[in-house]
């Protein structure tokens, strides 16, 4: 009840009011909840069903939606990504926020590796996007600036 009261004080609080956002909340394309949170939310539910900071995230994910929608505040109230995936790396003793960013940066790397693994398995040619200067991109382009 702490939790829920808090929660609801903090989305329809200053947070809210001074244009500021919910961190782990909101995604620039999805319109419903991320389903990298989901997967990691289902992890976390068989292997770490009693983790604190877990049941944390789990009261969030009933709230601060329905806080956002009330507000008015969002086009999409549902938790991405970063809601959950904190709450796994401090489980397993990932303690260094400052390597958040970096394990993030070389999932998203290992994703396009794989990619590149598959054109060359399947004979596809090699892509090389053109190098250009910004002058060259503004007359391409024929931006007015």
């Amino acid at each position: 009840a702490v939790v829920s009261t808090q929660s609801g004080h903090y989305g329809r609080g200053n947070t809210l009011a001074s244009g500021q956002v919910v961190p782990g909340y909101g995604h620039a394309v999805l319109r419903k909840t991320d389903p990298r949170y989901t997967c990691q939310r289902e992890f976390a539910l068989k292997h770490m069903p009693d983790n604190k900071l877990f049941k944390l995230v789990s009261q969030l994910y009933k709230i601060v939606p329905g806080v956002l929608l009330e507000q008015g505040k969002a086009k999409n109230p549902w938790p991405n990504v970063d809601a959950h995936s904190g709450v796994l790396l401090q489980h397993y003793n990932l303690k260094e926020m400052s390597y958040y960013t970096v394990m993030f940066g070389v999932s998203r790397a290992l994703g396009v590796l794989s990619s590149l693994v598959w054109d060359r398995a399947l004979g596809l040619p090699l892509e090389r996007p053109k190098s250009m200067s910004t002058d060259g991109l503004i007359k391409f382009t024929g931006a007015k600036l």
